[in-house]
């Protein structure tokens, strides 16, 4: 099967609100081809997810996977400093996302955190991103089964930044800018603490 090219930054497709899919089209052969024709494009590029619209498609679907593969990079203490943890296969059509507040008893900021972002639609670079630790997200999955996972750590951060795209905001519109730095010069800063980082870069 000949797979849809990732649509890029640039692209309206990208910058328009994705429109709610239509509960008649629930269940349906079409939907169904979508989100396989999603999996598979996310599988080979590779990611951890993946929104219609970066396939030109503009309705609300999401498709999230993160694997012991994808992070095999990452040290013990780098994938606890991050969250980061084995992720099944999810389909969420027409996503709600809340965020789930920290106890009041937690410090001032304690519900965020700050670690560099990449996407599809931006190949070849990244940037620092402050993403809420935890969500909840609701919706249905392409039978119509009703979807509701309360997400913390990376998978948290996988769901804001899918949903973000539904939205038709891309993480450049949230990155702490003086950040934003090529792949291969990213991989000098990925050894080193958020803090050093921002020291290192003046952000």
């Amino acid at each position: 099967m000949d797979l849809p090219p990732i649509v890029l930054a640039g692209r309206a497709v990208l910058r328009k609100p994705a429109a709610p899919v239509a509960p008649e089209e629930i269940g349906t052969k079409q939907l169904k081809q979508l989100v396989s024709t999603m999996v598979s494009v996310m599988r080979k590029a590779p990611g951890v997810g993946l929104a219609a619209p970066q396939i030109g498609v503009g309705q609300q679907v999401i498709v999230l996977e993160d694997s012991e593969e994808l992070m095999s990079r990452l040290t013990p203490g780098q994938r606890a400093e991050r969250g980061r943890v084995p992720v099944p296969l999810r389909v969420i059509i027409n996503p709600t996302l809340k965020v789930i507040a920290p106890p009041l008893s937690s410090a001032a900021g304690a519900g965020r955190a700050t670690f560099f972002e990449g996407c599809l639609s931006v190949p070849g670079y990244m940037a620092l991103v402050e993403r809420d630790l935890s969500v909840e997200v609701s919706g249905v999955d392409e039978d119509g089964r009703e979807v509701r996972w309360e997400a913390t750590g990376w998978p948290a951060r996988i769901l804001q930044h899918e949903v973000d795209h539904l939205r038709g905001t891309l993480y450049v519109d949230r990155m702490i800018s003086r950040s934003f730095c090529s792949n291969e010069e990213a991989k000098q800063l990925l050894s080193q603490s958020v803090a050093e980082v921002r020291a290192a870069l003046g952000a």
